[in-house]
């Protein structure tokens, strides 16, 4: 079978210099200028980097001194309630079973809401907790021990309401598929620390991927290279890693040689520089066999691990996929991406109720999160990883109805104008909250912090000025805060 394919290969190569004799007869060499181009590029005025296309992922200095070298984000897909677990409002309990006053639905658009919905007061108990006096609810006792670590946002908002536009708002910057997302820009800038695994890792628990799908770890416009690569949750991380039957690592060795001998001779000749990004590709897969077995191996972990984060190796589960980001992080991964499916609260069924699927989420985030901070704090990993946990939106302070009708279970429907998300380390201020939202919490109101503020604060940590971190894309100069968007600041009253 290997002779086969060696044979295959040698005379799909013999094809192409045949190709390139004609090739190299017309003139100017489109690839010639492209890598010229390349290598050309410098930091300047645009903020186009200059990367090697044979090693595009190789380790790069930020743009200025940095406090995050990596990050961990941990989004909870359907946005949770900031009023079940952050944003504490005693007016909201005041206001519960009250039909909502008129001057609160004016003007506004929801995914479900019709006609004139009751309030509804927070349904858990809520305590401070901390040195800084945080005030978190009962759905979270093992966070409540690490509310100082963290740097609670109040006030965040978005104009996106329906799921998909807003999860790829939060993540590429846009609203509309086609945006790089900010892992892809972060492993961009900064290459990966581990030539052996992806610069970029995504993985998912709750048994969905995100409603926006697999487009918020996309590279967009950057070269694909940059893009996500998804590892499974459960069983092998990576399919195919073994060599098939009959084939040795020497044979594959081979083969890889000749097709990139192939692929290197295209890429001269024609400048396309995803050509060389499969070469880098095909290296990458190579090298994984190897090195992925190790990184993902929860088993090699001591007990006291397992026990801190509530982890079962080879099962589906936030814990277990907490416990491998920081496993990832240890390992020189750039951006770590946690998906977390199900915490869209309605009321429509059970597990859209906020005493039962809320709280079954709530469960199943709150001590592996925890650890996850306690962890990188041990490790001395804390001060240079900043973690994110978030939703894409927030949920109203009216309970949902539909049709004029109340839900068979207690639910909130979509809410842009405010939403919670808290960050630890990578220069964040801990034990802080920032921005605050009204008295019912329905809008944000103090230090309002859009979507595009925060990535360019998580640039910023990372070392790059979000308006000259750019990369040119039909005619201008693309970049993650979004160049129609202006106004965007960092948020200064965060960092420490």
């Amino acid at each position: 079978m290997d002779q086969e394919l060696h044979h295959r290969l040698k005379l799909a190569e013999l094809e192409h210099q045949t190709r390139r004799h004609f090739l190299s007869k017309c003139g100017l060499g489109l690839g010639a200028l492209w890598f010229g181009g390349m290598t050309g590029r410098t930091w300047g005025s645009s903020g186009v980097l200059t990367k090697d296309p044979a090693n595009p992922l190789a380790p790069a200095p930020p743009g200025f001194a940095a406090k995050a070298k990596r990050v961990i984000y941990l989004h909870m897909a359907g946005a949770p309630s900031q009023h079940e677990l952050f944003d504490y409002k005693p007016e909201l309990e005041k206001l519960n079973g009250k039909e909502c006053p008129k001057e609160f639905l004016e003007g506004k658009q929801f995914a479900f809401i019709q006609g004139v919905p009751k309030m509804l007061g927070p349904q858990f108990a809520f305590k401070q907790h901390g040195q800084s006096g945080a005030w978190v609810s009962d759905r979270l006792p093992h966070f409540s021990s690490v509310v100082d670590d963290v740097c609670f946002v109040k006030s965040m908002h978005t104009d996106q309401f329906n799921h998909g536009p807003a999860q790829l708002l939060v993540h590429t910057g846009s609203q509309n598929p086609g945006s790089p997302s900010i892992g892809a820009w972060a492993t961009y800038g900064l290459g990966s620390d581990n030539q052996n695994l992806p610069g970029f890792i995504v993985l998912t628990s709750g048994g969905k991927n995100p409603d926006a799908g697999k487009t918020v770890w996309g590279a967009g416009y950057l070269p694909s290279v940059y893009q996500g690569v998804q590892c499974r949750s459960e069983g092998d991380p990576v399919l195919y890693l073994g060599n098939p039957d009959g084939i040795s690592r020497a044979q594959r060795r081979r083969s890889l040689d000749t097709l990139e001998r192939i692929n290197r001779r295209i890429a001269e000749e024609t400048g396309d520089p995803e050509t060389v990004t499969r070469i880098s590709q095909y290296e990458m897969a190579f090298r994984m066999q190897t090195h992925a077995t190790d990184a993902f191996d929860l088993k090699s972990e001591p007990e006291s691990m397992h026990a801190l984060y509530g982890t079962q190796p080879g099962k589906e589960s936030f814990a277990n996929n907490c416990l491998l980001a920081r496993r990832l992080a240890e390992r020189g991964v750039r951006y770590i991406q946690l998906f977390h499916w199900g915490w869209d609260s309605h009321g429509a069924s059970a597990s859209e109720a906020l005493n039962r699927g809320f709280s079954d989420r709530c469960k199943e985030v709150d001590q592996p999160m925890t650890a996850l901070i306690k962890d990188l704090k041990q490790r001395g990993m804390l001060e240079d990883t900043l973690v994110v946990w978030g939703g894409e939106f927030g949920r109203t302070p009216m309970q949902e109805n539909r049709g004029g009708q109340e839900m068979a279970f207690t639910g909130r429907d979509h809410n842009p104008g405010a939403f919670t998300l808290w960050m630890a380390g990578g220069g964040v201020k801990p034990g802080t909250t920032y921005g605050e939202t009204d008295p019912i919490g329905y809008e944000a109101f103090k230090d309002k912090v859009s979507v595009h503020d925060l990535h360019a604060t998580m640039l910023h940590l990372l070392g790059f000025d979000h308006e000259r971190f750019t990369y040119p894309f039909q005619g201008a100069n693309q970049r993650l805060s979004n160049i129609t968007k202006p106004g965007t600041k960092v948020v200064k009253g965060i960092l420490a």
